[in-house]
């Protein structure tokens, strides 16, 4: 395994690094009987009236559930393949300009945390497919991951589960100590500041506490961290209905009936086998500046996560259907006038500072339009575009994902 691992690092623009490679057993004790920890399970005993050795199991149950596994092999012959089979079969995948230079330049002792806003589970295939030929890409990811036996698949690839909603005081030390050995072995992580998939479908405010375990453990260490900032956007996003109803009904839960599950993926299945399956429109990555932690002046939490979160904003890709799905919320209901709506739209904010879509607005409007009509959205009679009646929360939904630059120009 340890010469096959070499041979491997020799075409990886950012080799394993031994911390990766680690037995889960020696990661899990090294964590546990770290004198923070240890220290954190007596305050843990005291506090609650509890046994030191409960306090420890505690510890340790929490351990277990954070470390991952990492097997080259998965990650490699399986993650990665599986990845860009199912990215290409699903997406049509749009890159923007990524300086490749610029990521093989960055010194390969410091840590590069890829810092991405949070659309759609498919984030996580989509950045496996497109950094897999440059190295592994360990994810913090949260607790849909941990059902079995998708669970064992995530550690294998080497994903660390966190809980959103904190233990306590002992649960954050585990985690915190945890993300400071990832960050001293000069591991690549990718986080999603926001804590969650986004239910209205924009960019939401950044949560601080995996960043601050980061930014923290970059002092202590002295090890460079590298953020690079990822913006991400789709034409379809696989749970956008699920998404929506979490976001009426109140409740973050997405347990969509196990019968429309199987039902869509069945209708897909069919499609495919009959050739008729065109996929769901583009997924488009926007790779930004890295940005040495130790450049940033003011390196609090608070401003590192700002900073970032401009910088994602400022490169949401302008994919057909959100720019589409703005003009018909509008009251545009002519597919002519739809194309000039949409080329204004466009001109004005690539004026602005966005980067500029690859196709036409005509081309755009066409590929959006054969999308929403597959999903019975909208309809055409000659030149004038009908919406159905259940349209409008889809469509606000994907309108969303670019407002922000809207706004701003409102402001």
């Amino acid at each position: 395994m340890e010469k096959a691992v070499a041979r491997l690092n020799q075409r990886l623009t950012r080799p394993i690094q031994p911390f990766k490679l680690a037995r889960r057993y020696d990661m899990i004790q090294r964590l546990v009987y770290d004198p923070e920890v240890t220290a954190a399970v007596f305050e843990e005993a005291r506090s609650e009236g509890i046994p030191e050795n409960v306090a420890f199991e505690r510890a340790t149950r929490y351990a277990r559930e954070i470390v991952p596994s990492f097997s080259a092999t998965m990650y490699f012959t399986i993650g990665a393949r599986l990845s860009a089979w199912l990215t290409k079969l699903l997406y049509h995948v749009r890159i923007g300009a990524f300086d490749r230079d610029k990521i093989e330049k960055i010194h390969p002792d410091a840590s590069v945390v890829f810092v991405m806003n949070h659309r759609s589970n498919m984030d996580y295939v989509l950045i496996t497919y497109l950094t897999s030929t440059a190295g592994t890409v360990s994810y913090a990811v949260g607790e849909w991951a941990r059902i079995w036996p998708l669970s064992g698949l995530i550690r294998m690839m080497g994903a660390y589960f966190i809980r959103r909603k904190s233990l306590g005081p002992l649960y954050r030390k585990v985690l915190s100590r945890y993300v400071k050995f990832a960050v001293e072995g000069g591991e690549t992580q990718a986080i999603f500041p926001e804590g969650g998939l986004s239910l209205d479908g924009t960019i939401g405010a950044p949560k601080l506490g995996l960043l601050s375990y980061i930014i923290t453990a970059a002092k202590e260490s002295g090890r460079e961290v590298i953020f690079v900032p990822v913006s991400l956007n789709y034409d379809r996003v696989l749970e956008d209905r699920v998404l929506i109803d979490a976001r009426l009904s109140g409740k973050r839960r997405f347990r969509a009936p196990i019968w429309k599950v199987l039902w869509g993926v069945g209708a897909h299945l069919v499609q495919m086998l009959t050739f008729r399956f065109k996929g769901f429109g583009t997924a488009a990555v926007e790779f930004g500046e890295p940005t040495s932690l130790w450049s940033i002046k003011d390196d609090t939490p608070e401003a590192v996560a700002e900073l970032l979160m401009a910088r994602i904003s400022a490169n949401t890709p302008l994919v057909p259907v959100p720019l589409v799905a703005r003009a018909l919320l509008g009251g545009q209901r002519d597919r002519l006038a739809l194309v000039r709506d949409v080329e204004s739209m466009v001109t004005m904010l690539v004026e602005k500072g966005a980067k500029a879509p690859s196709r036409t607005a005509a081309k755009m409007v066409t590929d959006a339009l054969e999308l929403l009509a597959e999903r019975g959205l909208v309809t055409e009679d000659g030149q004038k575009l009908v919406v159905a009646p259940e349209a409008e929360k889809i469509l606000s939904f994907y309108s969303a994902s670019i407002s922000h630059y809207f706004n701003a120009l409102a402001a």
